[in-house]
């Protein structure tokens, strides 16, 4: 594993039929737990996501594009980040094929979450399979 993690919040939204796949990121000193010290990094890393998406339902309706994973919380290797993320992101805007994103995303991640909430329980992350 590389010495220098990010940690990136992605979004996959529909807007008036075009996708987008908003993202944000951090470097991380240490792997990523969703239970553990790194839990309020994903948190703080998707709340600032959720904000950038509620400004651009500014310009028109926004919708899910994957149903409960589509908002999605990856850590990789910062090398990777830079060289594999925008060709990822630029093929799934082109196809859609959200199926492939995540086995995309799985080969060269770290960890890949889907972020969930519900009243009960809040906001929590949940390993995608």
């Amino acid at each position: 594993m590389s010495e220098h993690l990010y940690l990136i919040a992605i979004a996959l939204i529909d807007q008036d039929g075009k996708r987008f796949m908003p993202l944000g990121g951090k470097s991380i000193s240490k792997s990523f737990d969703p239970n553990g010290s790194l839990a309020d990094a994903g948190e703080s890393l998707v709340a600032e996501l959720l904000l950038r998406v509620f400004q651009k339902s500014e310009l028109g309706g926004v919708r899910r594009s994957n149903g409960s994973k589509s908002l999605l919380l990856i850590q990789l290797p910062m090398e990777l980040m830079q060289d594999k993320i925008p060709l990822i992101k630029a093929q799934w805007i082109k196809s859609g094929d959200a199926e492939k994103l995540i086995s995309d995303l799985k080969i060269i991640c770290d960890g890949v979450w889907s972020a969930v909430f519900n009243r009960e329980d809040g906001l929590h992350f949940s390993k995608v399979t």
